[in-house]
This record gives structure tokens, sequence and C-alpha cells, in this order.
């Protein structure tokens, strides 16, 4: 990662940008056709809950496949159904010869048992057929059936939950379900665990929800065997695209004007515009599309056979613009759909060159020639810019590069509702800062000499006793990193959160308003502790109150330092490109960030503790946005402060405590040491409180006296 400028467009910045080694190893089949995501899902087949994590275009549909087959012909499971959030995804389970690339059976799905075909909308009264259809192919011999999610949910209603024994049940783009009450499709899941007669295969590209609900309840998710393949590894095995850039660009006035400057006509790219009831749109869509063609080049009219707009630009070529915006004509969107899906298409480059959608062409649509997802205005789901960014990062042949865009509106100065701007803006920086984790190599932490671990390599010199070692294993895309005085779980579950959830807990970090808000804007008055302790130890403590303290101490630690040291990786590149130092070594870059950070001073853990999480993100909003435009959001934000919660009050006061441990005395409030007189101001605001709410008893008894 580094914050280079972005090649063909001086207008973007880029927050994030990776580099590849291009292995090839996440597309080589082995004698079962399998490839490395897919191998690694097999060996857990005979787990009855599986749960893959796995990024876009990395192979889930056909491990599922794989899986399934062995489940229904040596498991002794008696079908398999197969539950899409979409109609349009269920293109993705149809039948695959699988046989003829070295597997043992063939994927066939009869043409009756897939409902994503079947004519008609999925609401109760419409979807009685599909229900009908799922009631007779339980009844019937055949083995698979396609659905969405809905249809299953209604179906499980109707039939109840016992109808379903002995059966495999996928679920996919899993992060549409939800352990809150009101989520039907959770509950149901939830009914499945506790009878414990099926089999459950869950499968997503980003286990995170982008509205920060738990997606299975503790003790649920405790059963499932989880399979996680990184970003990281899947690009870094691709076989042509070597670098991906995401990065934002602020805009004045409108977005129609602004789009020419960050739209590069050269580049396959799909354009995402604003909803109609958000801040950025212009309430009327067919213009903001015909502006964006526009902003192209001539329009030449309209190819009959596909229903693709025609373009002329500057240079003279003629690009091929897919409409899913305009649904007026429903003949006219239904061919420009048809010609999208054309797998005669598929692997022709030239066959459409700019696709502008609103509501579509995000989550399962696949156009492997994508190389700029530009979206316009901020998007309120984490998990939908996850979506949409993999739209570009598909592997194809003479594809080296792929980047998302997000045009977002500047908070103007004087902009009335800057509050809302303020708003947008954070949401947008978190997504950033949230791909920055998602695309980093995972981390595995351990005390200071621990010893070296096997398949990792420390560097020329190999591993150093007495110093702080930093491995890295390239097969699996992991760092290894020694911390002094790191904390380390005490049981299998919190290791477990350690290995494979940090990044659920730097999304919930990322997701709190007032973290943003207070780590970006108001740094002066904002220490590095309030943020890295009290936030998130409260994130942590709330999302597992099953751990014990020590383990969700560990945790805590565990997953800022996954965040700093990425962050503080960054920022060491951004520093070794400005001194004209930059790296070129491939996947190297941010383990040569690392070291330089490591390399300051001995790491340990109250270092990190110290450091902003958002230093790095800062330094480039700094560059992008106009200063008068950041003192204005930095100002807004300062006048907001507040005196300190209880709730924050009584952590401090914990870490108080623990300051006296080590030092023998309490914090002083009139210390030199901010973060000391921080601790000591939780320790009074806390008596404060208990006094007031001794008083308020004390008064209360009086009365009924």
């Amino acid at each position: 990662m580094n914050a280079t400028t972005n090649p063909t467009n001086a207008c973007t910045v880029p927050s994030v940008s990776i580099t590849t080694a291009r292995t090839g190893a996440s597309s080589k089949a082995n004698v079962l056709g399998m490839r490395a995501m897919q191998e690694r899902a097999y060996a857990k087949r005979g787990e009855q809950y599986l749960l893959i994590k796995s990024p876009p275009a990395s192979g889930k549909s056909r491990a599922l496949m794989f899986i399934a087959l062995d489940k229904l012909n040596n498991q002794g499971l008696r079908q398999a159904i197969i539950v899409v959030p979409e109609r349009s995804i269920g293109g993705s389970f149809a039948d695959e010869p699988l046989s003829q690339y070295g597997f043992y059976w063939d994927w066939q799905v009869a043409p009756q048992w897939n409902l994503c075909n079947a004519p008609g909308v999925d609401e109760p009264r419409a979807a009685k057929s599909k229900v009908d259809a799922v009631r007779k192919f339980l009844a019937s011999p055949d083995q698979t059936l396609v659905c969405t999610h809905a249809t299953f949910r209604f179906a499980v209603e109707e039939m109840g939950i016992e109808a379903f024994d002995n059966r495999l049940i996928a679920i996919d783009e899993f992060h549409h379900v939800s352990s809150n009450p009101d989520n039907k499709l959770g509950g149901q899941l939830g009914a499945f665990i506790a009878r414990d007669k099926v089999h459950l295969v869950a499968m997503t590209g980003s286990y995170f929800r982008g509205d920060s609900e738990a997606v299975l309840a503790p003790a649920d998710e405790a059963r499932f065997e989880t399979i996680t393949y990184t970003y990281y590894e899947q690009l870094n095995g691709y076989s042509w695209l070597k670098s991906l850039d995401i990065g934002y660009f602020f805009y004045t006035g409108r977005y129609v004007d602004a789009v020419a400057k960050v739209l590069d006509p050269a580049l396959k790219t799909i354009v995402h515009i604003p909803n109609v009831n958000s801040r950025e749109s212009l309430q009327d869509k067919e213009r903001e599309v015909n502006e964006i063609m526009q902003a192209l080049g001539e329009w030449k009219g309209i190819d009959p056979a596909t229903g693709f707009h025609q373009i002329q630009t500057k240079d003279g070529r003629t690009l091929k613009v897919a409409d899913l915006v305009d649904d007026s004509d429903p003949a006219r969107r239904s061919r420009v759909l048809a010609a999208l899906k054309d797998p005669a298409q598929k692997s022709n480059r030239d066959h459409v060159d700019v696709i502008i959608a609103l509501g579509m062409a995000k989550e399962g649509f696949d156009w492997i020639w994508c190389e700029h997802a530009l979206t316009i205005g901020y998007r309120s789901s984490l998990t939908e810019i996850v979506q949409i960014i993999g739209r570009a990062t598909r592997d194809a042949e003479g594809k080296e590069r792929a980047r998302f865009t997000n045009l977002i509106a500047e908070p103007a100065a004087e902009q009335a509702a800057v509050a809302e701007a303020v708003n947008d803006l954070l949401k947008a920086i978190s997504a950033s800062l949230l791909m920055e984790q998602v695309l980093a190599p995972r981390y595995e932490f351990t005390p200071k000499d621990m010893g070296p671990k096997e398949g990792f390599y420390y560097g020329p010199d190999g591993y150093q006793p007495g110093r702080t070692n930093v491995g890295v294993n390239d097969g699996t895309g992991q760092y290894h990193v020694e911390i002094n005085g790191l904390a380390t779980p005490g049981t299998p579950e919190a290791t477990r959160i350690c290995k494979e959830d940090l990044n659920e807990v730097v999304t919930s970090f990322l997701q709190d308003k007032m973290v943003l808000e207070r780590g970006l804007f108001d740094q002066e008055n904002t220490l590095p502790e309030e943020l890295t302790q009290l936030h998130m130890g409260k994130i942590v403590r709330e999302r597992y109150p099953e751990l014990n303290e020590a383990d969700q101490e560990a945790i805590r630690q565990h997953a800022i330092a996954a965040m700093n040291i990425t962050q503080q990786a960054k920022l060491a590149l951004a520093q070794a490109d400005a001194n004209g130092g930059g790296t070129e070594q491939g996947s190297t870059a941010l383990l040569d960030g690392v070291r330089k950070f490591v390399n300051v001073r001995d790491l340990d853990i109250d270092l990190i503790d110290r450091i902003n999480p958002f230093d790095a993100a800062y330094a480039v909003l700094a560059k992008a946005m106009d200063e008068k435009s950041l003192r204005q959001v930095q100002a807004s934000i300062a006048a907001k402060k507040v005196s300190i919660p209880e709730d924050e009050a009584r952590e401090l006061a914990k870490r108080a405590l623990l300051f006296k441990n080590e030092r023998g005395r309490l914090p002083d409030i009139h210390s030199a040491d901010a973060w000391e007189k921080r601790m000591a101001e939780g320790v009074a605001a806390l008596a404060r409180y208990r006094a007031q709410a001794k008083a308020a008893q004390a008064q209360g008894e009086s009365s009924n006296g």
C-alpha cells in the first residue's frame, strides 16, 4: 500500500493502493478442478456447519457445488437447497460439468427446480407457486434446488423447519442475515441450528453488515467451522491484475460537472449514480445519465441488437454504453440486460465500455473487464461498497490495473447543512479505512521473544532473539509481528477471534460515528488512548460480553494493533515515496512499511495505544480537501465536545486502577502526561456520578418516608 498519484487520473486521491505479486496461485486448479480457495473449503466438507468468508470472484459458488455433491453422495444427505439474495445471482449455480475438470460428479439443477428463473416476484402472494414448488421438490427424488432468500423464508414459514431435516441448506451472500429478532431468515437459521437436523453452509464476501448488526448470535456462530480466504490472497494470486487503487475525489456544485474529471473513457467503467433521495442527486435520473454520456462524447444512436448507446469520443472511438437506470421502456431494458448477460460475449473485452447503473450491477454482477468502479455519493452500507469494489477486482487477460473512486460532495463553508455533509464524509472515509484493513494481509501477533513461527520468513538474518521480529508467509499472506507486552487470549474462542475476526472488530470501531469524528477532526482535544483503549475496549465488551475481562483486553489489543500497524506502515511508505524512496517490490510494499515502522524502536503495546488510528487518513484528507472546508468541519466537531459520560468515566477509573497496580499510585490530575491526567479526570467524574446517584437515592428515600 502507498499513496502514489493515480497515473491516469490526478484528481482522485488514492487512500489505498495495493500492488500484487501475480503468482497465479488463486486461479490454478488441482487434479479435481479446484482453485486454492475451493480446495481449502473442500477440505472441511465433513463439517455440519461451515462459514466460508471469501472475496468476490474467488469461486464460492463452485466451492459450494463441490461440498454439496460430496454431502449428497458420501455423507447421506437427501437434498441440497441453495438460497441466494436475488434472482439474478441464481445463474451462478447453473449446471457445471465438473467431471470434465477431474471431479467425481457433475453439478445439475433441473430447470423446474431453479426457482430464480421462474416468473413472478418474490412477495408472499405471488411467491405461493414457488413455495408449492419447494414443497414438491422436498417430496421428489431430485437432489438440488435454487431459490431466493425470500422464497426460502416463505417456504419455512409455511412448512416449518422439520420439513427440511437431513438436507443441506446453503445461504449465499450470508451478510444479508442478521441475529436481530426482526430478521426472519436469521431467526429461522437460529431455529435450524437449535433443531440440529440439517447441514448449513454460509458464504459471504463481506461478513460484516452495513448496519453493524451481528450476523449470528455468538452461541450459534461458535457452531460454525470458518474457512477464510482473504482479499490479499485472492489478488496476490491473480495472473493479470497487479494493482488496485481505492480513493475519493471531492467536488462542489453538481456532481455531473465533476464526473468528467474522474471518468476516463479509456477505462472499462461501472458508474453508480446516487439514489434519487440522496443529497447528491439532481432529482432527475434520466437527465443525470444523459449528462454523464455527454461528458464521454457525442451521442450517435442506439444499437438495435443490444440496446447500448453509441458515444463517439473526441479521439474518434465509439463507446458502447449500457444504461441500466432508464426503466421507462421495459422491452429495451430487458434487451440491455440480456446483452450484458450474453454468455457468448463474456470473454469479449469490446462488448461494452461503460455501464451506468443505480441499484443494479453490484452484488453478484460479473463483468470481468471492469477496470474502474465509480460511485457518486456515500453508501450507507460498507457491505455495499465492498461488493461494488468487487466488480472491478476480477482477473482478466491484459487487465493490470483496477480502481474504485468515490465521488463525494465536499462540505462547503457556506453550506447550512454541514452536519449532513460531514456524516457523508465520515461514512466514505470509514469505508476507505475498512478496505485498507480488508486488503491488508492477516496479522498473527505474539509477545516478544516467543520464537519463530513455522513457514514465516524473517529476512536474510532470520529470527533475532531479543529484537522485535516481523515475518511473512507468502503462501498464506500472513504477517507474524512481535509486540512487547501484548496480552494473549486465554480461551479457544478468544484465540479464534484474534485469528479470524479482527476485521469484524475493526469494522465496528470504524462504524462508530463519534470515534471517527474525534479521531479525524478533533485531534487537538482527543487523546489517542481515548480511542484505542476506551472506545475500542467498549466495542469489544459489547461485542463479546460472554468473554472474561482478560480475553476482552487481549482482543482489544490485537484489533488496535492490526489497525494501527497497517496505518503506520502506510504513513511510512508515503514518507518514503515523498522522499523519492518508494518501493517497487510488489507485494512486499506493506511489509516494507511495517518494518520501517517497527524499526523506529521496539514495538510495544503501550506505543501502539498512543497512536491515533486516523493519522494516516487525516494526512490524505488534508491533501484532498479545501483548507477552508476542512477547518469548518473541525470547528463543527470540536463544538460538540461534551463532559465525560458515565460509562467512559467508569472505564477510565478501571484504567486508573491498572495504573495504580503498575505504579503504586493513582493518576495525578495535574500530571504533564495527558493520558494520566485524563484517567484522573475519569476517576473524579465517576466520583461525581456516584455522589449524584447517592444523593438522588437519599432524596427518594426521604420523600417516601
